[in-house]
């Protein structure tokens, strides 16, 4: 699967910008370390502005030792290359936050999908990560969670759920009690500091 990934990211890099990593689930211990070759190979490529999705999932079936060395990995090239990370945590914020702070993470750190407590929100955002929120915004809980986030570390998106970003920034708005327009320059700010002005 990860040559398939590859060489569709071959074909298509020269139209966009990307994020490129090894994803929990698909992560094989046979096969690690020329996974780990053939992304230090392509992560430099000017298109690629981060590192992911990456990071620790207790419920999938990858064994979860590997999923640390795995992602350590991920965490030391996204130093070295400068470029952002982009986590994928499914109930492992502990380990995840210990191995960032384990592999001193000098660049920012993009939590996808962030759909926990205001609590945990705050804790994350406390050490300087981001959080990108999507279809989870339609339940007021999440809604609330947004409203306590700083509005220059936040993201939204809309992953796989089969709905157009501009419903998530019709939710997200009024939860900020801001107009689509300053929200729309406040997400371009924030990803010029994340990824520079390339996105802009």
């Amino acid at each position: 699967m990860i040559q398939n990934l590859y060489r569709h990211f071959e074909q298509s890099a020269a139209n966009g910008y990307y994020s490129i990593g090894l994803h929990p689930w698909y992560i094989n211990e046979t096969t690690l370390a020329q996974q780990m070759e053939e992304l230090n190979n392509y992560c430099n490529n000017k298109n690629v502005l981060a590192i992911g999705e990456c990071g620790l999932d207790k419920v999938c079936s990858t064994d979860f030792a590997l999923q640390q060395n795995a992602f350590s990995q991920q965490i030391v090239m996204a130093n070295a290359i400068n470029k952002p990370l982009i986590i994928h945590c499914v109930k492992a914020f502990e380990e995840v936050q210990f191995l960032l702070q384990q592999q001193k993470v000098k660049v920012p750190v993009i939590f996808h999908g962030f759909n926990k407590s205001r609590q945990l929100a705050l804790q994350l955002v406390d050490k300087g990560y981001y959080l990108s929120f999507g279809k989870a915004l339609q339940l007021p809980a999440m809604q609330q969670v947004l409203a306590s986030v700083p509005l220059q570390q936040f993201f939204l998106e809309t992953d796989d759920a089969e709905m157009p970003i501009d419903n998530i920034y019709a939710v997200a708005a009024p939860a900020l009690q801001i107009d689509i327009n300053t929200l729309s320059l406040q997400l371009k700010k924030n990803a010029a500091a994340v990824f520079g002005n390339a996105v802009l």
